[in-house]
């Protein structure tokens, strides 16, 4: 899919139907065709159109004569095979030419969607260093956003997990470390780019873009300090809850052996006492009331001790 868009004097966005200077190329999952139109109209080289939609590719900063790639890691929202919710990050590309700006990407993005709906206060297309910066800031938000979600998430499961110790909550814990884990990755790596946008001159830059910025980088870098509590939270929260069932499990165990050696007494009694053989006090009146009484003795006796070792 490819999208072209044009702001006005008025700063109001307009679809395109050709791409001309000072317009925004959006391009989501394109078909072969597609790129090769692309590549072809604007003189790019292939793999700044295929890059980005490869979902392993590292952010990363490229030049080539006049037309610049960058590549970073943007969150999005997905669910896995048992319905729950995982956050992952996949490439976003922008690619900057003489007359035009790209975006391309796998998905389409509720980020970009701000843009197309004039959401982003002074967002011009024809200003593709402001655009970018723009467009960076946006992603670390987001980062912060669904970052907030995993910790009301993680809160949330820790509540139901103090009620009742079920596979679960666990598993949901296990879905958002692995979320944070993705996150902490990403924005490691988008640091990297942002650190040689700041340090090359690969992109023309005024004050206020640099000022722009600086506050991208503060943005990342908080981003990248709450994933790694919230990371370190989890994880020490799984090994808390696991501690916990572990020695839930061992109660349980110790409470059924002592149940078990309780009821092995009066077992004990009423066996030798039910043999077919010469007994003491078998022919007594009494016997019965004695043989039970032993064995109550025997089992409450066992009992007691028990409940002072606090077995039970």
């Amino acid at each position: 899919m490819i999208e072209i868009y044009k702001t006005n004097e008025n700063r109001l966005l307009n679809n395109m139907e050709e791409m001309t200077k000072g317009s925004w190329v959006n391009i989501v999952a394109p078909t072969e065709t597609e790129i090769e139109h692309i590549c072809n109209t604007l003189k790019l080289p292939i793999n700044f159109m295929k890059d980005p939609l490869d979902d392993e590719e590292r952010p990363r900063i490229e030049k080539e004569d006049d037309n610049v790639l960058i590549i970073v890691d943007f969150p999005y929202l997905t669910r896995d095979e048992a319905n729950l919710p995982i956050f992952e990050t996949i490439p976003i590309g922008m690619i900057f030419t003489k007359d035009c700006f790209i975006t391309v990407s796998l998905k389409e993005s509720p980020i970009l969607a701000n843009f197309k709906n004039n959401k982003i206060k002074g967002f011009f297309t024809n200003k593709k260093t402001r655009f970018a910066l723009q467009l960076l800031f946006e992603i670390s938000s987001y980062y912060l956003r669904y970052l907030k979600q995993i910790n009301k998430m993680t809160n949330e499961a820790e509540r139901e997990l103090h009620q009742s110790m079920k596979n679960k909550e666990l598993y949901t814990f296990l879905a958002l470390e692995k979320s944070l884990v993705y996150f902490t990755t990403s924005l490691k790596s988008n640091r990297v780019v942002l650190d040689k946008i700041l340090r090359f001159n690969y992109l023309k830059m005024y004050e206020e873009d640099k000022e722009l910025l600086e506050d991208v980088i503060i943005e990342n870098a908080q981003a990248i300090e709450m994933a790694e509590v919230y990371l370190s939270i989890l994880s020490g929260m799984m090994d808390a809850f696991a501690s916990i069932i572990s020695n839930n499990v061992n109660n349980a165990m110790k409470f059924l052996t002592s149940v078990t050696i309780i009821l092995t007494l009066p077992t004990m009694v009423a066996s030798f006492y039910g043999m077919n053989v010469k007994l003491p006090f078998e022919h007594n009146s009494y016997a019965f009331i004695f043989t039970l009484l032993v064995a109550i003795t025997l089992a409450g006796t066992t009992a007691f001790i028990f409940w002072k070792k606090k077995y039970f």
